[in-house]
């Protein structure tokens, strides 16, 4: 690999780092930039956002016929980053979950008229989506054979009954991918859907309620019966759904670690700040080898999680689902985030733990970090089945 970024991205990265650093970090000070969900504020963010798209800064993940800015993979690494220095930063840019992992599905897989219909007012932020597939027990959570969701096909429409849960972004979402069970084969049993908000048949049930602070549009509980998609408005062919969710699953779970490893930098950005400035009994707290040690050990582990992320993001530009490399990026990556800040709320001591600073905010928010799109144990597991089968070549180079 060759880690120098080309001209092209070294451009995109430094306007995003300005951009975000001059509007939308001095957002996070005013109370008035916050909805009661405690993201920034819906109005608020379309006034930003339109100053993203005249700066060029808009989709970066998205290719350019469609309004994008068509970076690569690696590209978006280095980007996603300098986006999430602010807790605003992703939603600006049209590069949050979870409109960035739907609109990377849909730019792949969907047919012209699908992305006309269902792709295209997403990457122009006139409607935001969510992806339907975790349920309650017995039903999919890590394992989508667990599936309990139905889809019926009767005259030319698919019939959707069964309830699903902790779907982020619904409330706020107009576009839908739905999977669901169409046969009780192991493998190709689930079909991916596409349907509007406006659909009768189905319901958000609660928006249920959770630790930190949530994304626009929470995360619901969706009731469906008898909820009719056309034929028409099938994503792939009859028993891909595990395929879509295998596609959509590898670059999103990466995306989110650019955009943790963002804010794993704020928040020693912060502690840093802080320790520079504050003496205690007569000697900087910068200068003293207990703080230097934590300092040193968060600021290598955020290294490791970048290298392992733009390994896998490289990867995944040669076409490889890169799986076991996107695991192992997610769980470290997880881990790193919450260590990052908690060390940076321990170094700053009271203010850390106030809301003087939005270490609290990210802390809260780290939280769910090893458990969404796969829970760290999991993607253990699935080191461990690559490790069993491929022996020493596990850690090929190739």
């Amino acid at each position: 690999m060759d880690f120098q970024l080309t001209p092209e991205v070294k451009d995109y990265q430094q306007r995003i780092r300005a951009f975000v650093r001059k509007h939308v970090v001095p957002l996070e000070a005013q109370a008035s930039s916050y909805d009661e969900h405690e993201n920034i504020r819906t109005d608020l963010l379309n006034d930003y956002r339109s100053k993203a798209k005249a700066e060029g800064l808009w989709a970066l993940q998205m290719p350019k016929e469609r309004g994008g800015q068509g970076l690569s993979v690696t590209g978006m690494a280095a980007c996603y980053e300098e986006m999430n220095w602010s807790i605003f930063g992703p939603a600006v840019f049209n590069s949050a979950a979870p409109d960035d992992g739907n609109m990377i599905l849909l730019n792949k897989v969907g047919t012209e008229a699908q992305k006309e219909r269902w792709l295209q007012p997403i990457i122009d932020g006139q409607v935001r989506s969510a992806f339907v597939m975790t349920e309650p027990m017995p039903g999919a959570g890590s394992d989508p054979a667990m599936m309990q969701t139905t889809a019926t096909l009767r005259d030319g429409k698919w019939i959707i009954n069964g309830r699903k849960w902790f779907i982020t972004g619904a409330d706020a979402a107009q576009h839908f991918i739905l999977i669901a069970r169409t046969s009780d084969d192991e493998r190709k049993g689930l079909t991916a859907f596409l349907f509007d908000r406006s659909q009768p048949g189905w319901r958000i049930e609660r928006r249920i309620p959770i630790m930190g602070p949530e994304e626009h549009g929470g995360h619901c509980e969706l009731v469906f019966e008898g909820l009719e998609i056309p034929d028409e408005n099938r994503l792939m062919n009859v028993g891909d759904g595990l395929k879509a969710t295998q596609i959509r699953l590898g670059t999103a779970r990466l995306t989110h670690c650019m955009r943790w490893l963002g804010l794993s930098k704020r928040s020693l950005d912060i502690a840093t700040d802080y320790v520079l400035e504050r003496t205690s009994q007569g000697v900087k707290l910068a200068e003293r080898e207990g703080v230097q040690a934590m300092l040193g050990d968060v600021a290598m582990q955020i290294e490791i999680g970048r290298l392992l992320t733009m390994r896998a993001a490289w990867k995944l530009d040669q076409g490889d689902f890169a799986r076991k490399e996107v695991s192992m990026a997610k769980v470290v990556v997880a881990d790193t985030l919450q260590k990052s800040v908690d060390t940076a709320i321990q170094l700053c001591g009271a203010r850390g733990y106030s809301k003087d600073t939005i270490l609290e905010w990210v802390y809260r928010y780290a939280r769910q970090a090893r458990l969404v799109d796969g829970a760290s144990e999991v993607h253990k597991m699935v080191m461990a089945r690559y490790l069993m089968n491929e022996r020493t070549e596990f850690w090929s180079w190739g």
